[in-house]
């Protein structure tokens, strides 16, 4: 993990919740400082800031900061200072980032990626997470080599490359960059299983209601 030691303080979490996945992705507002070198002296303060952060932050994994997935706006004071033998002039900057947090037992969507003996892995928001074997389904899985897909030995539910997979979070590990997740649970797991449970408990419900 790249650490991240530039920031002065988180201010808040704006908690700006995109529709496109659950509410893990936020606002977040830091406040940094900048070094404009003498051969920088003339470009506009906010040009410069917005490339020195978006080279210092965009795809750097921090235990507080989360994944960090692009700077947004920044915001420059005019009046900057130096210090001694430097010759670099430097401005305090406040700076909203674009962020990806998960958090255990979020519900989330993904997209199967690649197959392993030892699991899935599934792409939510900037990141492969994890879908262990074990986790996969509530049923003995075997692992098809040759067609690249895991099969439940009962439900002959089958989950491969390009599925679409609905998981739950269950374990995070921002300093190792790595996200477990489980489909083992109700309505969760490849999309076209939730359609076929569906399908099956239409009838139940049916009957239920015309016996009361």
């Amino acid at each position: 993990m790249r650490p991240c030691p530039h920031y002065v303080n988180i201010y808040y979490l704006l908690a700006t919740l995109l529709k496109s996945q659950a509410c893990m992705f936020y606002v977040v507002e830091i406040v940094d400082v900048i070094g404009v070198e003498p051969r920088e002296f003339g470009i506009p303060l906010k040009d410069i800031a917005l490339k020195k952060l978006s080279s210092l932050y965009e795809g750097i994994v921090d235990e507080q900061l989360g994944y960090v997935i692009s700077v947004l706006d920044v915001e420059v004071e005019e009046i900057g200072f130096m210090l001694p033998r430097d010759p670099n002039l430097y401005h305090r900057v406040r700076s909203k980032l674009l962020v990806f947090i998960p958090r255990i037992q979020e519900v989330v969507e993904g997209e199967v990626v690649e197959l392993t003996e030892f699991g899935a892995f599934v792409r939510i928001g900037p990141l492969d997470a994890l879908l262990h074997v074990s986790q996969i389904l509530d049923d003995f899985v075997n692992f098809d080599r040759k067609n690249a897909i895991f099969v439940g030995s009962q439900t002959g539910w089958k989950l491969g490359v390009g599925d679409k997979v609905r998981s739950r979070i269950v374990a995070v590990s921002l300093a190792s960059g790595k996200v477990g997740i489980t489909t083992r649970q109700p309505y969760l797991g490849n999309l076209a299983w939730i359609e076929e449970q569906k399908r099956r408990e239409r009838p139940q419900r049916a009957e239920k209601v015309a016996e009361r």
